[in-house]
C-alpha cells in the first residue's frame, strides 16, 4: 500500500508542477492545490510557474502572495506561511539541504517558518529551519541562513540586519491577478 501512495503522491506532485502551474488563472491553480490540502487559504494568491514541491505540506495563510517562478521546497518538512505575507518572484525556499559532514552525502535541514506581514523581495534564498519574525523585510537576492526576528529588514549574503521596520502591521494585501 505503501508504495501505490509514494506513486500517487509523485505523480500529483509531476502534474502540479508541470502541467497546472502554467494554466494562466490563479483561481484553478488554488483550486487543483486545495483539493488535496485545506491548509492552503482560500484567499492565497499563488502565481504562475510557482514549484511547490509535496505541495500537501505546505501551510499558507489568508492573503498571501507567492508571485512568479518561486520554488518552496516542502519534502521533508513544511514551509509555513502566515497571512499577508508577499513573496516576491524567484524566490527559492528551501527545508533541505545536504550534509557537508556525513560521508553519505545525507540530507538534513528543517521547517521553514514565515510569520505574518512579512514582504520577501525578488530573488531571495532562504535556507532550512529559519524562522522569519512577524513584519520582517527581506531585501532583494538576500540569502538567509538564519532566523531574523520581528520588524528587522535584512539584506545581502549572508543576510545581516539594516534597520527595523516602522509600521503597524495592520495592513490586508488584497491582490487580485488577471491571468498571472
Amino acid at each position: 500500500m505503501g508504495d501505490k501512495i509514494i506513486v500517487l503522491a509523485s505523480f500529483l506532485n509531476y502534474v502540479y508542477n508541470n502541467l497546472i502551474t502554467h494554466i494562466p488563472w490563479h483561481g484553478f491553480r488554488l483550486f487543483f492545490l486545495r483539493l488535496f490540502n485545506k491548509k492552503i487559504d482560500s484567499s492565497a494568491k499563488i502565481l504562475m510557474h510557482v514549484r511547490i514541491l509535496c505541495f500537501w505540506d505546505v501551510v499558507i495563510g489568508k492573503n498571501v502572495v507567492i508571485n512568479q517562478y518561486c520554488l518552496l521546497d516542502c519534502r521533508k518538512y513544511p514551509v509555513i506561511i502566515e497571512h499577508n505575507t508577499d513573496i516576491g518572484p524567484y524566490t527559492r525556499i528551501w527545508t533541505l539541504g545536504h550534509d557537508p559532514d556525513d560521508n553519505e552525502h545525507g540530507v538534513i535541514g528543517g521547517e521553514v517558518r514565515i510569520g505574518h506581514h512579512v514582504w520577501i523581495a525578488s530573488g531571495v534564498t532562504i535556507l532550512p529551519n529559519i524562522t522569519l519574525g512577524d513584519g520582517c523585510v527581506i531585501a532583494a537576492a538576500a540569502v538567509v541562513h538564519k532566523s531574523v526576528e520581528p520588524k528587522k529588514i535584512v539584506a545581502g549574503n549572508p543576510a545581516r540586519e539594516v534597520r527595523k521596520r516602522k509600521n503597524s502591521l495592520n495592513y490586508q494585501l488584497a491582490f487580485t491577478p488577471i491571468f498571472e
